[in-house]
């Protein structure tokens, strides 16, 4: 199933997901050894790579590594055209919705586009909103954009709804690595309730409560990053806020029976 099926069908059963996030400059051998030894880490629906800036790492060696060691869809999470790699499956092809810098309105995919035509990497059209998260990201540093500011949710709704109208196929409402706090309730609400594409929510997302309020409140899905790597039983924990649901998990037949995924994949 690729990817961008697996969240619309998700989407529209009221199913929930969980992706996990890596940043190459902060990743190598040693540490994916231990992370995806990590049972409750193989347990997200895909893993993202990418970051708004890579200046130590090796992107093409970091999708090499994790696809050694997990079934799950990879996928480019890029922070720029030159973060294009064919050894994922799929990338998240964005679109800075929520800035007004044209380079990532539109440039730096008009020069993507002719390498991810003949690459064979699932293209997945994306809103992407950059949200205040209570402090300056890399982010919003290298984009030359503001964020949406948190306590203004029914801008980011307005804006994801233009999205949808453009044609994106889902909305990334993202507080930025390092973000001081995630998305509320009430911003995630106010965005879900003026779209019909699935939502995605990520940044400062650190424990499981507030994992379980951003789901509730509309996400589709959530991308957890930094906070996994720290805490191995994060994922775990996450399953278990929800109503204490009982997790199981049959790695050699990716059949995955969490709140979250409930389908064979």
């Amino acid at each position: 199933m690729l990817l961008l099926e697996k969240l619309t069908k998700s989407y529209e059963a009221g199913r929930k997901l969980l992706f996990l996030l890596i940043d190459p400059d902060d990743f190598n051998e040693q540490k994916a050894e231990m992370f995806f030894n990590t049972p409750e880490n193989n347990q997200a629906d895909a893993v993202f790579i990418g970051g708004s800036l890579i200046t130590k790492g090796d992107m093409g060696k970091t999708i090499e590594s994790v696809k050694k060691r997990t079934s799950v869809p990879v996928c480019i999470f890029p922070g720029n055209y030159r973060q294009i790699d064919n050894q994922a499956d799929a990338i998240l092809f964005m679109s800075l919705i929520s800035g007004r810098n044209p380079d990532f309105l539109i440039g730096n995919q008009v020069l993507a586009a002719p390498t991810l035509k003949n690459s064979g990497l699932e293209i997945i059209p994306t809103g992407y909103m950059l949200i205040d998260g209570g402090s300056l990201t890399t982010a919003h540093y290298m984009s030359n954009t503001l964020p949406i500011p948190a306590n203004k949710p029914e801008i980011a709704a307005c804006t994801a709804l233009a999205g949808q109208m453009l044609g994106m196929k889902c909305i990334y409402a993202d507080a930025g690595s390092g973000a001081q706090h995630a998305l509320s309730h009430h911003f995630i609400s106010t965005v879900y309730s003026e779209i019909n594409i699935p939502l995605i929510a990520g940044g400062g997302i650190r424990d499981a409560a507030t994992a379980k309020d951003i789901l509730d409140a509309g996400a589709t899905a959530i991308v957890i990053g930094n906070a996994a790597q720290s805490n191995p039983e994060l994922i775990r924990e996450i399953n278990n806020k929800n109503d204490n649901h009982e997790e199981i998990f049959f790695q050699s037949a990716n059949v995955c029976l969490c709140k979250y995924c409930f389908f064979i994949y």
